[in-house]
Parts: C-alpha cells; structure tokens; sequence
C-alpha cells in the first residue's frame, strides 16, 4: 500500500476525533483489535494531566509482519491524535509506554497500522476527576 499525503491540523483549531482519524486513515476500515492489542489505562484519572497509558500489540514483528504504527487517540482532547509511535520490525516488541493528558472523560482509543495496512482499534472509557488541558 503506497503511502498517502496526510494534512495538518491547522494551528489553534480544535479537531473533533472522527476529524482526526479520517485525516490520517480516510476512509480505510477498522477491525476489532482486541484480540491482539492490549490497552493498559486506568478506568478513573485522578489527575487529567498525567494519565499513565501503556499498549503491546503481539505482533511477531518480522520484516513481512509487523507493526508499522501505533496511535493514541483521545476522544475529547482539543487535539486528539495524542501520540503517534513508528515500528520497525528491529523493535523486536511492539510496545509503548508514555504519559498522556485528557482534558476531560471520554473514550481513548489505539489504533495499530499494520505492515499490510489492516488498521486494527480497541478502544477503553476513562473518568477525569481533575482535567490536564485547562480543566
């Protein structure tokens, strides 16, 4: 699948994440990723600014099978693709482990590109109690 031109959010604008997604992926479908991707996030965030987040996808991460990338999207941020990850197959583990900032509840959602481009997504609700994004 050959690469495609992705534009960018413009500067100060807010972006809803059905925006977002259909600006990186269009108009590709998304299967049900729960059977190989594991999203680690904690149901309640008692602080928005510093939500722990954590995603493995058992992939065998060989040069004709693995995981290209791995996005975080959260839901209800201003801008919500929040992280972006690229893989290679000499990652040997398709992992990521960060911090990330909600500003409010709502769904966060991983979605794994696959070096065949089938786009997998699982997706978890989480509850602020003290917003990160000016909240």
């Amino acid at each position: 699948m050959a690469p495609r031109a992705v534009s960018a959010q413009t500067l100060g604008e807010q972006e809803t994440a059905a925006a977002a997604v259909k600006r990186f992926f269009g108009t590709r479908p998304m299967k049900d990723g729960s059977a190989l991707v594991k999203l680690d996030i904690p149901l309640i965030a008692e602080n928005g600014a510093v939500v722990p987040v954590s995603v493995e996808v058992n992939s065998p991460m060989t040069p004709a099978n693995h995981v290209k990338h791995i996005y975080i999207v959260a839901d209800k941020n201003r801008i919500p693709m929040v992280t972006r990850v690229t893989l290679s197959p000499e990652a040997g583990q398709a992992y990521v482990g960060e911090n990330i900032r909600l500003g409010e509840s709502g769904d966060v959602r991983v979605i794994v590109e696959q070096s065949d481009g089938t786009l997998l997504q699982v997706k978890r609700e989480v509850k602020v109690t003290v917003g990160g994004c000016g909240g």
